[in-house]
């Protein structure tokens, strides 16, 4: 007997996202890609002239887009950006936690864990790790009043790899965060997931450094990937969209690498 078969929408129309370092980069990718599907889109960040401009962007396919300056590891500034988003559209469907910054310290890779600056620790720490755990608790409260919603962390292929830093260790801590608290969730209709990137082309500057950027189109190291390209923002966004979308509504708790082919695809600590 053949089965009828049902394909789930990538449409995200009446829907209402939140991307936190959306001016740049990865997060400028997603912003864009859930406004052509349909969402309207909070673009949260530090830096006011890059987030108006992903903004007009957003706008400029037919859908509101809401600035928010926030400094994500600030909870005030965290429960500012999800009261603004209450205000001005009532509701929140999707949360993506993309901001982050990197190891670099002045434009450098810094020296090894033994001889790391502990204040630089903490900054790191604070923005790539503590900052989804505010961004968690303050939206999710939000969806669970709804009982649905989903939440969208862009951890790294650092929290599997390489040698120990606080870039890497707080990603790590992004993937622990991210299987609980689908578990968690589960209940009230809420799906966690995860996106762990390799390397990505995005700005130098925020993540990256001139030397890593300089890399990424490095003979040997394409060598290692069976894609043979890096990732660029738009790769990223497309896996973000299905998660956020009711086509991938019985994904949640998985952590989903993007190394084109370089590791596992799929990745899961639960």
């Amino acid at each position: 007997m053949t089965m009828p078969i049902s394909v789930a929408s990538l449409s995200l129309e009446e829907r209402v996202a939140i991307v936190t370092g959306g001016g740049t980069g990865i997060g400028r990718g997603i912003t864009l890609e859930f406004a052509k599907a349909g969402a309207d889109v909070v673009v949260a960040g530090r830096t006011l002239a890059n987030l108006e401009e992903v903004a007009k962007e957003v706008r400029a396919v037919g859908r509101r887009s809401l600035v928010v300056q926030t400094d994500i590891s600030k909870k005030a500034d965290v429960e500012n950006m999800v009261q603004r988003t209450m205000d001005e559209f009532g509701k929140i469907d999707i949360l993506v936690n993309n901001a982050g910054i990197g190891d670099a310290l002045d434009g450098k890779m810094p020296p090894w864990l033994i001889d790391f600056p502990e204040d630089h620790w903490h900054k790191i720490v604070d923005i790539d790790l503590n900052a989804v755990f505010l961004c968690c608790q303050a939206a999710g409260k939000r969806m669970i009043e709804r009982k649905r919603g989903s939440i969208i962390n862009i951890s790294s292929m650092s929290a599997f790899l390489g040698s120990a830093s606080p870039y890497g260790i707080s990603k790590a801590g992004v993937v622990r965060l991210t299987t609980g608290l689908a578990g968690d969730l589960g209940p009230y209709n809420i799906r966690v997931n995860a996106i762990a990137p390799g390397y990505v082309r995005v700005p130098v500057g925020v993540v990256n450094t001139e030397d890593e950027a300089a890399h990424y189109d490095d003979a040997e190291m394409l060598k290692a990937i069976p894609l043979g390209r890096i990732a660029e923002s738009a790769d990223i966004a497309c896996l973000a969209l299905f998660l956020a979308s009711d086509a991938a509504n019985y994904v949640t708790g998985q952590i989903i690498a993007m190394a084109g082919g370089r590791t596992k695809s799929v990745l899961s600590l639960s």
